[in-house]
């Protein structure tokens, strides 16, 4: 059996953050700043504030992942993938946690500053996603262990994170975001099943009732494909909407390719080693899809502005 690398130093600390699994937090900002032109400006200042805020908690979201599996005795020596770090890696639970925790208190400070500049509403929405990032994998109940863990990502990392966005650049709340979330609301929340895909052997033993421990790894994967084509075919008939009207809407189309190699990986993978390509695939398409869809979105708007 292979196993997982040692990390030392700096490398260590990064891992913590699982750099895998940003694309979550950053391409959700990108398309609800695109979505923002055919409306108004982009505010800068609320660009990049949001875009830490966001990446600060998804890293530590992962960090809570860290340490509740530690504390749960699900990780070993043995553990695949960038998982595990407390056990393989030396680092100390207490570390962990505080890091987590500081990320939090940071993202907290700048969620004040966006509330001042835009509503204090978003504080309240801010500590709500917050709270779902902890419980997530923290308390007596996690949602990770239920067969909601997909939709909490995606509704929380995908939809509400660009219904925030676009309402801190233009002070309203639009059905065009909204819309325009779905299909990143689902690549994040596959994103997620492409992990518990890995790691259901391990999560079923220690009593984990995800999605994918229920249905199985043949119809989970059936799943993921089914929802990736309803993507691919969602911003083809959006492209020609009243709404949206416009070929440049089409530009994640050029994500194809990737998409194949990605469902191809998932089906040909069984052992969790064997499904890292696999979810290295799913964040690669996750960007690609996003990152496309965003430019598609900035020309659209820069058209209409």
């Amino acid at each position: 059996m292979q196993h997982a690398e040692v990390l030392t130093g700096y490398k260590k600390y990064i891992s913590l953050t699982r750099p895998h699994t940003l694309t979550a937090s950053f391409i959700p900002i990108f398309v609800g700043t695109a979505a923002t032109l055919p409306f108004g400006n982009i505010r800068w200042s609320m660009f990049f504030a949001m875009l830490i805020a966001t990446l600060l908690i998804q890293s530590a979201t992962n960090m809570f992942n860290e340490y509740y599996d530690f504390k749960r005795g699900l990780d070993s020596k043995d553990s695949v993938g960038i998982a595990g770090a407390i056990v393989r890696n030396g680092m100390k639970p207490k570390i962990v946690l505080t890091y987590a925790l500081v990320f939090y208190l940071i993202a907290a400070l700048i969620g004040i500053y966006i509330a001042y500049s835009s509503s204090w509403w978003i504080l309240v929405i801010g500590a709500i996603s917050m709270a779902v990032g902890y419980f997530y994998t923290g308390g007596p109940f996690p949602i990770s262990w239920t067969p909601f863990g997909e939709v909490f990502a995606g509704l929380f990392m995908g939809t509400i994170i660009i219904m925030i966005t676009f309402f801190i650049h233009t002070g309203t709340l639009h059905i065009f975001p909204l819309i325009i979330s779905l299909p990143i609301a689902i690549t994040i929340g596959l994103l997620n099943m492409f992990n518990n895909i890995r790691d259901r052997v391990k999560d079923a033993a220690s009593g984990r009732k995800t999605f994918v421990i229920i249905v199985g790894k043949e119809r989970a994967s059936q799943t993921v494909n089914f929802l990736l084509i309803l993507c691919y075919l969602f911003i083809i008939v959006l492209s020609f909407t009243d709404l949206f009207a416009s070929l440049f809407m089409l530009l994640p189309l050029l994500s194809i390719n990737q998409y194949r190699k990605t469902v191809t990986l998932l089906k040909e993978g069984d052992l969790p080693i064997e499904l890292i390509p696999a979810m290295a695939a799913m964040g690669k398409l996750n960007t690609m899809y996003g990152v496309l869809f965003s430019v598609g979105l900035l020309i659209y708007g820069l058209l209409v502005h």
